[in-house]
């Protein structure tokens, strides 16, 4: 009962893939088929309607040889012979339809257009092409015309008219062998085709692998997702941080329902600001600092988002980096601590320092003694302002006191009283002003800005040049432009020049005295009016500095 389930399952698999896919014996068994059957169904209809023909030998002959021929296509290791051993078979079948024609043309005609069967078989196996093309004229003409021969009835008409199968035959294999080599080549290319394919998608496997590689050794956080906010890609270090801010009680969040804080680390940062919904919205930034997490766990974490483009330029996603720089946030924060606690100790003995200055200047002092005592005072006032500037500038509570001040003047005097460290430093220095400017700001912290700009541009000067302060009004903006022929910064350099304590790498290696608070002091007072200042600068040829606000 098993063999007719395995035979019905195996034809049933015969009619479900491509034929180049079987085996050669599959191949050989379906390429005999055909002339199998229909030689069954004539079978069955000699002995239905022609029995005396069934007892013709040479028919007998025909049956038993396309039987002994379909079972050969079996049990032959066609595989272990040489390739094209199997075309011995259409040979046969030329052979076995002859005797078949011979022996049963009186009571069936046309046995002999059986002939065409193993006429497609050699014409579309592409072996020999030629060959298959003089047989497929010249087997079927011998299938009539041997017979011929052999009973001496060889006569002109006799001979023309059995040329009409032969020449039908090799119509049909010129058509097969063309539809077969355009196949072959159709076959060809395609194999190419996916040679080629299978070539590009191991080529994209291992580029694959190797991004994924490359993600999961670097300690940031990498997250790709497309115009939907689906995600596309996420490494190892951004599932840890997906981790880190999913709440204990909720086991899949939504990005409302994840732990991202603002920098105080207790106010949730709204939705539509948190890095990846701004990611999806086409938004690009920098260095826009979270808090993930909550408890002790919590770690300061800064994005950074570029988007994406399709070919038409049309937003097609985002990638978002995660970089973990909560020890650099505690350590700058321990910095300002020492800064603060620092600051807070000088102030005592400067205070001191002050009162006794002020009491000898008051106890009429000596000629010779008022000049130092002056010094004395003014660098003490001095030293303290600096420290009550670090210590507002740590808390942000940097104030200013603005009044009506004609700003022009302001900037003539900042630069009258550098002109003798201007031309000690071989620096020609000039003022570029209006007659009268009038603002409401705080005439000493802006005289400290030009101060400190006006110094740095003569300090930063080493071997001469000049420095030109000009000053202009843009409608309700006032503008102070300092710029120096000096030696310039790089532009990273430029983009931590208004941090504190900064100094850029062409000043440290030089022995220019400073310690990196005069630009960050300068733009808080700067930004506590209402204004801001910014730099331009190339390396070897000068810097401008330039603060503007409100008249």
């Amino acid at each position: 009962m098993t063999e007719p389930v395995k035979w019905a399952s195996g034809r049933v698999r015969f009619f479900r893939q491509p034929f180049h896919e079987y085996s050669l014996r599959e191949r050989v068994a379906l390429s005999q088929m055909p002339l199998f059957v229909t030689t069954v169904l004539t079978a069955i209809l000699v002995w239905a309607f022609f029995r005396e023909t069934m007892g013709n030998p040479l028919f007998a002959v025909f049956l038993v040889s396309q039987l002994a021929i379909m079972v050969l296509c079996y049990v032959v290791p066609w595989e272990r012979l040489p390739y094209t051993s199997f075309l011995l078979l259409p040979l046969l079948d030329f052979v076995s339809i002859g005797l078949g024609r011979e022996g049963g043309q009186e009571s069936l005609i046309g046995i002999s257009l059986l002939a065409v069967f193993p006429v497609i078989w050699l014409c579309a196996s592409g072996y020999y092409p030629r060959t298959a093309l003089w047989l497929s004229f010249l087997a079927p003409l011998a299938i009539i015309w041997v017979p011929l021969f052999l009973t001496g009835e060889v006569t002109g008409p006799n001979l023309a008219r059995s040329l009409l199968l032969p020449v039908m035959t090799l119509g049909i294999g010129v058509s097969i062998s063309v539809l077969t080599l355009s196949m072959t080549r159709q076959q060809q290319d395609l194999e190419k085709k996916d040679a080629q394919l299978q070539d590009t998608l191991r080529t994209s496997k291992r580029h694959e692998s190797l991004l994924n590689t490359i993600l999961d050794t670097v300690h940031l956080g990498v997250l790709a997702v497309d115009a939907d906010g689906n995600d596309i890609l996420m490494n190892r270090k951004q599932r840890a941080n997906h981790k880190l801010a999913t709440p204990q009680d909720i086991a899949d969040p939504n990005e409302s329902q994840l732990l991202v804080f603002e920098p105080d680390r207790t106010t949730p940062v709204p939705v539509a600001e948190r890095p990846v919904r701004r990611a999806i919205s086409g938004e690009t930034f920098t260095d826009y600092l979270v808090w993930l997490g909550s408890g002790k766990d919590q770690r300061a974490i800064t994005t950074t988002a570029r988007a994406m483009k399709d070919q038409d330029g049309e937003f097609a996603g985002s990638v978002i980096v995660f970089s973990d720089v909560t020890d650099l946030v505690n350590a700058l924060a321990a910095k300002d601590d020492f800064v603060s606690n620092v600051s807070h100790e000088f102030r005592t003995p400067l205070t001191s320092i002050l009162g006794y200055v002020e009491i000898l200047q008051d106890d009429d002092p000596e000629e010779h003694q008022k000049n130092p005592l002056q010094i004395i005072r003014r660098n003490s006032e001095r030293l303290l302002t600096l420290v009550s500037d670090l210590l507002a500038v740590r808390h942000g509570q940097l104030i200013v006191t603005p009044q009506a001040v004609d700003v022009a003047e302001l900037v003539r005097a900042s630069v009258s009283a550098a002109l003798p460290k201007a031309a000690a430093s071989r620096v020609a220095l000039q003022a570029a002003t209006p007659e009268r400017l009038d603002a409401h700001v705080d005439a000493a912290r802006i005289s400290q800005v030009l101060d400190n700009l006006v110094s740095n541009a003569i300090k930063y000067s080493p071997d001469g040049g000049s420095v030109l302060v000009a000053l202009e009004q843009h409608e309700s903006l006032l503008a102070c432009r300092v710029t120096d022929t000096g030696m310039g910064m790089s532009s990273e350099d430029q983009a931590n020049v208004f941090t504190k304590f900064f100094r850029t790498s062409n000043v440290r290696r030089t022995t220019i005295p400073g310690v990196g608070l005069g630009l960050p002091i300068s733009k808080a007072i700067v930004e506590a009016h209402g204004g801001t200042i910014d730099v331009e600068s190339s390396l070897g040829e000068g810097t401008t500095f330039t603060f503007r606000m409100p008249v």
